[in-house]
């Protein structure tokens, strides 16, 4: 209930949601599909009934979602309510990992080093509203940095809903077509207890395909919390350490 509680604040409409989260559909479909995510997926092979498969790729992707197919569908949590299980994130199993080591660690061991750890933050808020928790983690993390948020060249915001993606979104005032660039949660899913780790992996990976520099990755947790990192790829630092 806590979306359509964000949705009634921040006044965030039943089209906008379903809009957001075809888009986000579209954009995870069309990453997958040029291959954007196999770098920093390993596969695994899963035993089942019928004897075991390989995981290589994510399985919740929807490439036919579409605005109308999304507004057919109804409320899940108050009757006349705009939040549906088509615009709020999937939910599913996954996992995730980074190490952090100091860059002359890496070097001495002779791993890659993807992004720079530059400043973190956490913040609580009303859980009433617990989706706008990045909202002031973000403000924090990027005041801790002593960046704006025009310095920014990614964000990866977690889509735990559309409703609070988009009112997120909103008060940031950021540039949207730099947060979730290959989709969101509403998407590929989000596994509680890995999507943090998740977003993560994919901002620093996106940052290295595409030679950005600074990067923010964020997102609400249940309770009444937000979470944000600042990240960087400084490339004299990252030689150094190769």
């Amino acid at each position: 209930i806590t979306a359509e509680n964000v949705a009634a604040q921040c006044q965030v409409t039943r089209v906008e949601q379903d809009s957001f989260a075809a888009h986000s559909q579209a954009k995870a479909a069309a990453a997958q599909e040029a291959g954007k995510f196999q770098d920093q997926i390993v596969e695994i092979k899963v035993k089942n009934r019928k004897g075991s498969h390989v995981v290589n790729r994510d399985e919740y992707i929807k490439p036919a979602t579409t605005a109308s197919s999304l507004s057919a569908l109804k409320p899940a949590f108050k009757q006349g309510g705009a939040v549906t299980a088509g615009n709020s994130s999937g939910i599913n199993d996954g996992a995730a990992l980074v190490m952090m080591m100091s860059s002359s660690r890496a070097a001495a061991l002779g791993l890659p080093v993807l992004g720079l750890y530059v400043a973190f933050a956490s913040a609580g808020l009303d859980p009433k509203v617990m989706g706008l928790g990045p909202v002031r983690a973000a403000s924090l993390a990027l005041h801790k940095a002593g960046w704006t948020v025009a310095d920014l060249d990614l964000i990866e915001a977690n889509e735990a809903f559309a409703a609070q993606a988009i009112a997120v979104d909103k008060e940031m005032g950021w540039d949207t077509r730099k947060v979730n660039v290959n989709g969101g949660s509403i998407a590929i899913g989000h596994p509680i207890g890995a999507s943090g780790c998740r977003i993560l992996v994919d901002l620093l990976h996106e940052m290295k395909r595409t030679r950005l520099r600074k990067g923010l990755a964020t997102l609400c947790i249940g309770g009444g919390q937000g979470v944000a990192l600042c990240v960087e790829r400084t490339e004299g630092i990252l030689r150094s350490a190769l």
